[in-house]
């Protein structure tokens, strides 16, 4: 069947339910990608001054949150109606953006991103059940394939817009989320709830059954096994969000990058560059630009491969590429490092879910692929460590830098509300007779931040050869069955 037969078979709800998915993303990765350093910036330009450690459990915990929530928000979904639930989901959406600039302490903000969370659990079940449910053999792949590009258009508009208007405070970041998730409110007058089998157990009973099932599939120590190890991508994943930006931010020289944009095309360094340098979430922001351009490349040459032969190479090259996006001050390594970690993003992720559904028994399906939101929990607390404890400890400028002027015995007021991580910075520097770039590379070669590198080349490397394993001694060939 050629593609423009497929794409008229595809209902009205179909393309309704994309454009709200592209909207909903937008808003999402518009604010998250700014979060980390929201977070944990200084409180002169309007962040909340955070510690990398209370980043970390906000980001890790939450979003690991998020995506446990769905076991329960589909339940509710699927008892109460999509079209009912879509509109809370927005609601909790709106007032938790606009919320959020209101919260300033670790305690009130991670609060405030658990109600978020909590919308985008309610939300995240409704509109794959519903490709799923407005396409059929012959038009799955396809459907599925608009559903992943309106996620990674979203994905990358979202960012560019925000970050396009940062510079009139985060909080206009937040009601920009909130604004584009108001458009939503207007799409789901024209969402038809398709059609679903409406059951006449309780809600407890249905979410009862929910967990019962989950246990039955986790009764399968294989994939358990499984599961486990690929939660190690997805810590890798969320460094993309949890501690390239902070990164890049506090110790990559983005000025080649403004540079050729200034040279060209003065409108990009004006809206996403200041002081000769480019905004971090800019550079983050080409791994969504390389996903719309090269994945269906990079699926079509992975189509062939089993599952988990794709997984093992797509981790390795993952882990290769977040890696080197912490090795480094060169902005220019930096973008290539994104490209070879999307890569392996690209060739790994979506066979993630198609292994599942290979190794589940055929009447069992359903109950393993309900599973599949275990690893990204577990993956994202892991991510949250990492990006807390880990970087704050080994590559935090700040820390380091607190760490060196303990050591020189200089008299420097503690970081407060009255005396902002700059103010430090500065005092810093001119009693040591250093300006702020001599200072970032004084305390980049003697306290060596870009070591985080070999954490993650560890876990990456790990979960490779555990698989490797794990497919030759453990499932001893099965997937080809």
């Amino acid at each position: 069947m050629s593609i423009a037969r497929v794409l008229k078979k595809f209902p009205k709800t179909f393309w309704v339910a994309n454009t709200i998915e592209l909207f909903e993303r937008w808003a999402w990765y518009g604010f998250f990608m700014l979060f980390a350093n929201y977070l944990t910036a200084s409180t002169d330009i309007g962040a909340l001054g955070l510690s990398q450690a209370q980043k970390g459990i906000i980001m890790g915990v939450g979003t690991g949150i998020l995506y446990f929530l769905p076991v329960i928000t589909g339940a509710i979904a699927d008892k109460y109606g999509y079209k009912r639930v879509l509109a809370i989901s927005f609601i909790i959406y709106s007032t938790a953006f606009i919320a959020l600039p209101l919260a300033s302490t670790f305690v009130a903000v991670f609060a405030m991103y658990l109600y978020l969370a909590l919308g985008a659990a309610l939300f995240k079940p409704i509109i794959s059940a519903t490709v799923a449910k407005t396409t059929d053999d012959e038009t799955a792949s396809i459907g599925f394939g608009i559903f992943y590009m309106m996620v990674n258009i979203g994905a990358f508009i979202g960012p560019l817009v925000a970050l396009a208007y940062k510079d009139d405070g985060y909080n206009t970041v937040f009601y920009i989320s909130a604004g584009v998730i108001l458009v939503n409110f207007l799409l789901i007058l024209f969402y038809k709830e398709p059609e679903r089998e409406i059951k006449k157990e309780s809600l407890g009973l249905a979410i009862a059954n929910v967990f019962r099932n989950i246990g039955t599939a986790l009764s399968d120590f294989k994939f358990v096994i499984f599961l486990i190890l690929v939660a190690a991508f997805w810590s890798m994943y969320y460094q993309l969000f949890f501690t390239l930006p902070v990164f890049i931010t506090q110790w990559v020289d983005t000025s080649s990058v403004y540079n050729f944009f200034e040279g060209f095309m003065p409108a990009v360094t004006e809206t996403y560059g200041k002081g000769n340098q480019m905004d971090s979430e800019f550079i983050v922001n080409f791994d969504a630009m390389f996903i719309i351009l090269f994945q269906i490349i990079i699926s079509s040459l992975v189509m062939k491969l089993k599952p988990l032969k794709a997984m093992m190479g797509g981790i390795l090259v993952c882990t290769i590429g977040m890696a080197l996006t912490l090795y480094t001050q060169n902005v220019l390594f930096v973008i290539v490092a994104i490209f070879i970690f999307s890569v392996g993003e690209m060739a790994s992720s979506p066979k993630i879910t198609e292994y599942i559904g290979r190794i589940a028994p055929a009447d069992k399906v359903g109950l393993y692929m309900g599973c599949s939101f275990l690893p990204v929990f577990l993956g994202s607390t892991l991510a949250g460590i990492i990006s807390g404890n880990v970087y704050g400890s080994m590559s935090d400028k700040v820390n380091l830098l607190v760490n060196e002027v303990e050591k020189r015995g200089l008299d420097i007021p503690a970081i407060s509300e009255d005396f902002s991580a700059t103010d430090y910075f500065n005092k810093a520097g001119e009693l040591m007779n250093m300006n702020q770039n001599e200072l970032t590379k004084y305390l980049w070669n003697t306290h060596h931040p870009e070591n985080i590198w070999y954490v993650i080349m560890a876990i990456g490397l790990i979960a490779v050869v555990s698989l490797f394993f794990y497919d030759r001694f453990l499932i001893k060939g099965e997937e080809a069955k």
